[in-house]
């Protein structure tokens, strides 16, 4: 791992003691994120992340897709994937966020590497979730 990379995973291990000023953490992601090029993928997924895990999955879901657009790719690619259909759902687009769960699992997992594949049972939990959510928007409540 490069040294940004542990500074980037220093600051993910570091956002419990930002309860309370999101914003602050959100600035650490970005000063980390000024330090690549414009046009690496990879800063817009922490971005992404950073907004997602601070409760804005409506700003987090086009910084998900530029980086997945942009060519982001292994590990991170499918972490992507995965919190932006969290991200879709939360916002309402749960047939979104449902098809693009649908296609990660179709990728052949021999075509990935090992820490990307430690990710197909989150794929398969978060389609779980993700269906039992759209059964509750169809489903009359019986309590009321």
């Amino acid at each position: 791992m490069d040294e940004w990379e542990e500074r980037v995973a220093d600051a993910w291990a570091s956002i419990d003691q930002y309860e309370d000023r999101d914003a602050e953490f959100r600035a650490l992601i970005e000063t980390l994120v000024a330090e690549l090029p414009d046009d690496d993928p990879r800063a817009a997924f922490e971005q992404a992340s950073a907004w997602d895990s601070t409760g804005h999955s409506e700003r987090a879901v086009p910084l998900y897709q530029w980086a997945i657009d942009a060519g982001l790719t292994g590990y991170r690619r499918r972490r992507a994937v995965i919190q932006m259909s969290s991200s879709l759902r939360n916002i309402g687009r749960v047939d979104t966020a449902v098809a693009l769960l649908e296609a990660e699992r179709g990728i052949d997992p021999t075509t990935l590497d090992e820490p990307t594949r430690t990710l197909s049972d989150a794929i398969s939990a978060t389609q779980r979730s993700m269906a039992n959510y759209a059964r509750l928007l169809v489903e009359p409540d019986e309590d009321h």
